[in-house]
């Protein structure tokens, strides 16, 4: 396997990552090696976390949804004068 050095990390991001990894109770490099899989989709499909999702809703939910958000389709003639 291949050594990555990483050199100029941001304060931000380097509290980050410790953050992270304190969070998983992993080490560091496994933590940083987790997360850069996750973000190139390697090992596994690129994923915004959506697909979960997906399926959640029964036809009356998205029935609701629609009824709720139709009057933001509507165009107000007073508005385009």
């Amino acid at each position: 396997m291949k050594a990555i050095t990483l050199r100029n990390v941001p304060p931000d991001l380097a509290e980050a990552l410790e953050r992270e990894k304190r969070r998983r109770g992993q080490s560091l490099n496994r933590t940083a090696i987790e997360l850069l899989k996750q973000g190139l989709g390697v090992g596994s499909p690129r994923s915004n976390g959506l697909g979960r999702m997906a399926g959640g809703w029964s036809e009356e939910d998205a029935r609701e949804l629609e009824r709720v958000l139709a009057p933001f389709g509507e165009i107000d003639p007073e508005m385009w004068k």
